[in-house]
């Protein structure tokens, strides 16, 4: 073998390793457990797992949410989401350290659907995905806000059904105020791993 060849696979290989090293080093940096909620997300009656984990060496405080679901003939969870696009970082690059001011999204499994609680610039909005062939699919979003005085704006948004609804509502009042509805174009249900914290604030 020419000594140049020998060469080549040598740097291959040390790339190769350096890699893995740098993506395992990545990993082992989200070692602080913010976020932790179990219940059955794939209807096969038994648990899975959605957890939160922080990079607590990162100064911005990035955040990752994994999904873990259990597998058939087996006790064993699999992790089938990763991503770090979904919930902002607590000290955001863009905002040069400042805190975003905002909490850490709760998350709740009811009824086989996997719930994102968000309170973001005193808007709270809930995030309902679907577990379908291999996907979690986001298919509805729920909003409110409050005016500092007596009234509260309020969406619900169908990405099944293609609708959207406004209304505001007063205090202490079940009697819905202004209510308008329109369609919304969507082509296909976004998909949990390839949504970011801003594309959901566009809805």
């Amino acid at each position: 073998m020419k000594k140049s060849s020998r060469c080549l696979i040598l740097f291959l290989l040390l790339a190769k390793v350096n890699l893995y090293s740098q993506k395992a080093a990545d990993k082992d940096h989200y070692s602080l457990q913010v976020r932790n909620e179990v219940g059955d997300l794939n209807n096969d009656q038994h648990d899975d797992k959605v957890i939160v984990e922080m990079d607590v060496k990162d100064d911005t405080r990035p955040l990752r949410l994994q999904i873990f679901l259990s597998q058939p003939n087996s006790k064993k969870l699999q992790l089938v989401v990763s991503t770090t696009k979904l919930i902002e970082s607590q000290y955001p690059a863009d905002k040069k350290g400042e805190y975003n001011g905002n909490t850490i999204p709760d998350f709740i499994i009811e009824d086989g659907h996997l719930k994102m609680l968000t309170d973001i610039n005193d808007r709270k909005s809930s995030y309902e995905f679907r577990y379908k062939q291999n996907n979690f699919e986001l298919i509805k979003i729920s909003r409110v806000s409050w005016d500092g005085k007596n009234t509260t704006a309020e969406a619900e948004i169908d990405l099944l059904a293609k609708t959207k609804i406004e209304f505001e509502q007063e205090l202490g009042s079940d009697k819905i105020l202004n209510k308008r509805k329109k369609g919304i174009k969507i082509e296909a249900l976004p998909k949990i791993q390839d949504l970011s914290f801003s594309d959901l604030e566009q809805y």
